[in-house]
């Protein structure tokens, strides 16, 4: 069995996975009860929110690539109950625009689920092609 960092960067590589699969079932019950998301910046979906508006905000952003967004992770370092995670992702927007993210994702996980998740990103890419600002 290994440790619990080895454990956490599991978790954190199997949250990607599922982001890459919009897998929102497999999110829901890696969630923790009182789970806690923060994205960076000023976007629409900038800002905090708890798992029932986390889990409903996921298919407004995943649901503007109808061939999938994949996510890829680079660099995993852990310690204690915390990941960072450097990931970039890729797919091409309903309208056939690119996009192409570069982020760094911080994860707290407690008895197998994830507690907390930050989201820091180019915003600007993201205004660009998302919100189509």
């Amino acid at each position: 069995m290994g440790s619990r960092e080895d454990d956490n960067k599991q978790l954190a590589q199997d949250m990607l996975d599922a982001l890459s699969r919009a897998d929102v079932a497999w999110v829901k019950e890696h969630y923790a009860d009182d789970f806690r998301i923060w994205v960076g910046g000023s976007l629409p979906f900038s800002g905090e929110n708890d798992k029932a508006g986390a889990v409903a905000a996921m298919p407004m952003v995943l649901d503007l690539f109808p061939e999938g967004l994949t996510f890829t992770a680079h660099s995993m370092i852990a310690g204690g109950d915390r990941v960072a995670i450097e990931a970039t992702s890729s797919g091409k927007t309903f309208r056939g625009e690119q996009y192409s993210q570069e982020y760094c994702f911080l994860m707290r996980a407690r008895d197998g689920k994830i507690v907390e998740w930050k989201e820091y990103m180019d915003t600007e890419h993201a205004r660009q092609v998302l919100v189509g600002e």
